[in-house]
């Protein structure tokens, strides 16, 4: 029903196709008077149009959400045995499906199987979220979030859409650079060093960007998330100075730069070519300093670039968190820093998350709290007002 609101609020006509399951969970009246059309499961009801060829033809986006395990099955074999799976079959539109099940029936042969033939037909396959699902259980099946599901679908008709955090498509033209993930240093063929960052944050913004109009391209280095089904250009990096490359030449012509990613502040001088191995003595590893990406980004900026970073601290024994946030937006100098205080439940991961917005000067200009979505877009709020300002 949220994905249906806000379809509609930003101003799509939406008609409700349900099966006879899902009025299980939403009963019809619901749906009519949500969407404010008559709802129909069947082919036989109103037969007379032909609703089916009728729906397939006048649609201009095709969204299925939630997909189970046995709907993708049908739809990957051309069943049409009720009105859903038969208007899928007059659809030459674009087709997103988000699927939603428990992890085991996500994992299996047979549904990856359908998911892959899907996709190969080029229907847009969203891979589903991982967390908490029906009971105790936990994994990937989650359904993704109905902001998520929105942006993008609306992003293959190349419209936005409003979730109550800002208006659509007001950075419409707006190019934007986002990175996301955690970079990984490697010590040999097996080992590295990293960080948690699970990318949940960098992905977010590039959502909030995406349904406000901007055409955004993802960074991705390490990320826990699936990136296959994701709207955005996505370019793969995996270590810092790999990240710093991609950023410098993706943010050459970009309106807006984001550096959400977790940069490895250090590498080791030199990677084995094989693994190492136990001699019984320590092992004393020599690291260098990674650059700095964030502050080359704001060195070499182009005039009107907007360049927005992110610091992850924790505080210590000289200052807290904030006061070292503050120092390091004046040594950066990035137009917006997002300083968050990150621990082993803060921060990262599937978790809520809550921000502090400096400027260069160190100044704070807003704050950002709750879900990684309403970070994302409260972060997009101040990124929009700086550009039209």
């Amino acid at each position: 029903m949220h994905l249906l609101r806000l379809l509609a609020e930003a101003g799509h006509d939406v008609h409700v196709v349900p099966t006879d399951s899902a009025l299980e969970f939403v009963g019809r009246p619901t749906w009519e008077g949500l969407a404010g059309h008559r709802v129909s499961t069947d082919v036989w009801t109103n037969a007379a149009e032909v609703e089916h060829v009728h729906l397939g033809r006048s649609v201009e986006l095709a969204v299925i959400a939630p997909a189970t395990a046995d709907l993708l099955s049908r739809l990957a074999h051309g069943r049409a045995d009720d009105l859903l799976t038969a208007t899928m079959l007059t659809v030459t539109c674009p087709v997103l499906v988000a699927p939603a099940m428990h992890t085991e029936m996500w994992l299996h042969p047979a549904t990856q199987a359908n998911v892959a033939l899907l996709r190969e037909r080029g229907v847009h396959v969203l891979d589903p979220d991982s967390g908490r699902l029906a009971g105790a259980d936990s994994g990937p099946g989650r359904l993704p979030e109905p902001g998520a599901i929105a942006t993008a679908a609306l992003a293959l008709v190349g419209h936005g859409v409003d979730d109550g955090a800002g208006t659509a498509a007001d950075l419409a033209g707006v190019r934007a650079v986002v990175s996301a993930g955690g970079t990984r240093e490697p010590l040999d063929p097996v080992r590295f060093l990293g960080n948690r960052s699970s990318g949940r944050q960098g992905l977010a913004v590039a959502d909030a960007l995406a349904a406000r109009g901007a055409d955004v391209t993802l960074v991705a280095a390490h990320v826990e998330i699936p990136l296959d089904g994701v709207a955005h250009q996505v370019v793969r990096v995996g270590t810092a100075l790999e990240l710093a490359r991609v950023m410098t030449e993706r943010s050459a012509d970009a309106d807006v730069v984001v550096m959400a990613a977790a940069v490895a502040d250090y590498r080791p001088a030199s990677a084995g070519t094989a693994k190492l191995k136990k001699t019984g003595d320590d092992l004393t590893l020599t690291l260098v300093e990674n650059p700095d990406v964030l502050a080359g980004l704001v060195a070499t900026r182009r005039p009107g670039q907007t360049i927005v970073g992110f610091a992850a601290e924790t505080g210590d024994a000289h200052q807290d968190a904030a006061a070292h946030g503050r120092d390091k937006a004046i040594r950066k100098g990035a137009d917006l820093l997002a300083v968050n205080v990150v621990g082993e439940h803060e921060g990262f991961g599937d978790v809520p998350n809550a921000v502090v917005v400096l400027d260069a000067s160190g100044a704070e200009v807003g704050r950002a709290q709750g879900s990684k979505a309403d970070v994302a877009h409260g972060l997009v709020d101040l990124i929009v007002g700086r550009l039209h300002s």
